[in-house]
């Protein structure tokens, strides 16, 4: 630790402001004042999304800052990318100076586990502003924070963007399966090219499709569905079960189209790992619980991934690698030889369903089941975008891995500043 270094407390440097809950009259999801933040389960990979909002703010976050769980899940973190009404279950802390914001979380991330050591509650554990304030710090100058806060940025800024392009080709991804399998675009532009007619149901889909085509270049408008246009039909066909479908599809259910997987342990976060090489999913968008020494069946592949199925969440997490399971969910797995057409397939059927709903429910819903070219090319697509999310996952893990090695080091200062930016540069080039 360098000799400018001095001994002092979190309140040094930071501030604290705890949130307070507006009354629920005051509450909606309607978008009617500014946006509220309960908890960390409207915590993303890095910002909040917003789910409700109030007319009655009590307390307001700033962009920029560190938004802190004090109730419950203590220590949930993300960064408050716009000013937020926060409840009482959240504290927003920034930084004296608002370029050592990555600093001031690396300090907290250090210092965690001795803040959780004092939390008050058995019920609902909670930590109070003092105790935020009084956690220990070895503050080095403000130039040198300044540079550890850069580190730590660009390594939490290239995971963040990592995780943005994931999600556009997740976007991608569903795009066109919405536009393929649910709108059936190229399905109504075949029919409108053969002079074939177009159902009621779906004449405002076509008349926009018309629309498009003639705000656009004709042939450019040909070209980017040209490509797979042979392997739709041109006309629809009246079915009992989905109503209007593409002609000569057929109907499936979600029983014929998966294989539900049994599993010999099921994990709670009591019996789950700090650390192993297999993570522990549960329900709520692949929520992580942990890790175990094994996974919930040996199967999975490249060739046969796996996702699961919830009851208060969509079907979720696509893994082409081994993964244990929590108590509310059910390892899946494709019948067909073409496993990301089925994982969009059914969850697209689980989107339309109310929020509990079960298996047994679940697996008599149906779905469509277009030729097996038509599929085939999908999967071919889907797989492309996944392999390209599966890169960006495993690059995220290593400067996450980096991150973890560096702020201890950096935090007590026995890592100086020019070999953590070299190791840095190393790992972002």
């Amino acid at each position: 630790m360098g000799s400018e270094w001095t001994e002092g407390t979190l309140a040094d440097i930071a501030e604290v402001l705890m949130g307070q809950s507006p009354p629920g009259k005051d509450c909606s999801k309607e978008p009617i004042g500014p946006s509220l933040l309960n908890g960390p389960t409207e915590f993303g990979s890095h910002s909040p999304e917003t789910r409700q909002y109030t007319e009655n703010p009590k307390r307001m976050s700033k962009d920029g800052d560190l938004l802190f769980c004090v109730r419950g899940s203590i220590g949930r973190m993300n960064w408050s990318d716009q000013e937020y009404a926060i409840g009482r279950g959240l504290a927003a802390i920034r930084h004296k100076d608002p370029d050592c914001q990555q600093y001031l979380r690396g300090v907290i991330d250090y210092r965690l586990d001795e803040l959780l050591s004092v939390a008050t509650g058995s019920t609902f554990p909670n930590v109070s502003r003092n105790q935020i304030l009084g956690i220990k710090v070895n503050i080095p100058p403000l130039p040198e924070q300044k540079e550890i806060a850069h580190i730590l940025g660009s390594l939490d800024d290239r995971i963040e963007l990592n995780n943005r392009m994931n999600a556009t080709l997740e976007g991608m991804a569903q795009a066109l399966f919405k536009s393929w399998f649910v709108d059936f675009d190229p399905v109504i532009d075949n029919a409108l090219a053969a002079g074939n007619p177009i159902p009621p149901a779906l004449q405002a889909k076509a008349e926009l499709r018309m629309l498009n085509a003639e705000s656009e270049n004709s042939s450019t408008h040909h070209s980017s569905l040209s490509t797979h246009h042979s392997l739709f039909p041109a006309a629809f066909e009246f079915t009992e079960q989905l109503g209007w479908i593409p002609e000569g599809w057929d109907v499936a259910k979600a029983e014929n189209l998966v294989t539900r997987h049994k599993v010999k342990q099921k994990f709670t976060k009591k019996n789950a790992l700090n650390e192993g090489p297999v993570p522990i999913f549960d329900q709520g968008a692949g929520l992580l619980l942990g890790y175990s020494e094994l996974p919930a069946d040996q199967d999975s592949s490249k060739e046969n991934p796996r996702f699961i199925f919830g009851d208060h969440t969509c079907i979720t997490h696509l893994s082409t690698k081994p993964f244990s399971v929590g108590p509310n969910v059910i390892p899946l797995s494709a019948k067909t030889h073409a496993p990301y057409w089925t994982y969009y397939a059914i969850k697209d059927i689980q989107e339309f369903q109310e929020y509990r709903r079960h298996w047994m429910e679940f697996s008599i819903k149906e779905t469509l089941l277009p030729s097996p070219e038509l599929v085939a090319v999908f999967n071919d697509h889907a797989k492309e975008f996944r392999a390209s999310m599966e890169l960006n996952d495993e690059m995220s893990k290593t400067l996450a891995r980096l991150r973890d090695v560096l702020l201890p080091k950096l935090i007590s200062g026995e890592l100086r500043i020019p070999k953590a930016e070299q190791l840095t540069e190393e790992a972002l080039a």
